[in-house]
């Protein structure tokens, strides 16, 4: 299995939360796609309220509101450029995408 990097995106590395404090109180469009880059559910519109380390220090929470929240393993491979953040889980095949609100091109 491989990923693809997407054009325009800059080198991949480990998550962490500088990579994604950028995006909070953004509204973004939000997906999770397979490993061939299809919807697992379609993008929506969020606004990133917060992003913090969950408890058990495996994974990134990326809350919606003080309820509502995706969790990204830290181990993903994290690739981001101006407009869009995305995360390859290599263990389930999910890729986790944030696009800035003004980037509307799947």
């Amino acid at each position: 299995m491989y990923t693809v990097q997407r054009e325009g995106a800059i080198h991949v590395e480990y998550i962490n939360l500088e990579g994604l404090q950028s995006l909070v109180s953004e509204k973004a469009r939000v997906a999770i796609l397979d490993d061939d880059g299809q919807d697992k559910a379609p993008f929506v519109t969020k606004t990133i309220d917060k992003v913090e380390i969950c408890p058990d220090m495996t994974h990134i929470r990326i809350y919606f509101d003080h309820l509502n929240f995706f969790a990204v393993p830290l181990a993903c491979n994290m690739a981001r450029n101006k407009n869009e953040w995305s995360a390859f889980d290599a263990n389930t095949g999910l890729q986790y995408v944030i696009r800035r609100e003004s980037d509307q091109n799947d």
